[in-house]
């Protein structure tokens, strides 16, 4: 096998990578603004984020006292293993060409960052780490606080959709992360609860 076949992804089959590229052509090359073009580069930045985690650690320390250092504890171990999990163990073992490096995009890819990564594409660790993230924390407050935390996906999706809009993941890439990253964020957070849970009593109060 070629070089430029592993580059282009050849472990996935050909229609959806056709399919993979048609919808990143949309999302990159058609649907924008100028509004989207400086929001989405932003937001997918992890300091854009740090008083949303802040405020995170504060909320379950307040409430939940030492369960909530536990808490914080089991989500900084998921978050190491999640991306563990999607940064070597999947990137090391099915290496994609980026679009922003890719030849058949050059000439018509919106790049909107400064940087090309050099690792492979699949999957994107934004999205696998931030569905983790979302997972845990829905599956964690859903019972003690309220199962309105499930508007914590859009957070993920939000920056998952930034990967295709500035030029560094196809869509295939995100959809896959998004799917995997799930998973440790559900087993945590069930884990978690079976062992620790959080006090039930935020619930009474809504």
């Amino acid at each position: 096998m070629i070089l430029s076949e592993i580059q282009s992804g050849s472990f996935i089959p050909v229609f959806i990578r056709n399919l993979d590229y048609r919808l990143f052509t949309k999302i990159n090359g058609e649907w924008h603004n100028a509004f989207f073009d400086n929001f989405f580069p932003f937001i997918r930045e992890s300091y854009f984020w740090i008083p949303f985690y802040f405020f995170l650690i504060l909320f379950v320390l307040i409430n939940f006292k030492t369960k909530g250092l536990l808490w914080i504890l089991v989500f900084i171990l998921m978050a190491i293993g999640s991306d563990f999990i999607s940064s070597e163990l999947i990137k090391g073992n099915f290496p994609r060409i980026r679009p922003c490096g890719d030849p058949l995009l050059q000439n018509s890819i919106r790049f909107l960052v400064n940087y090309c990564p050099q690792s492979s594409s699949f999957t994107s660790s934004h999205a696998f780490n931030h569905f983790a993230a979302a997972m845990f924390i829905f599956t964690t407050f859903k019972n003690s606080i309220s199962k309105k935390w499930i508007f914590i996906f859009l957070w993920a999706f939000m920056i998952s959709y930034a990967q295709v809009y500035v030029g560094v993941h196809f869509p295939f890439d995100v959809i896959c992360g998004a799917i995997l990253g799930l998973l440790p964020g559900w087993f945590t957070g069930v884990l978690f609860n079976k062992t620790i849970g959080l006090m039930p009593d935020l619930n009474k109060k809504r």
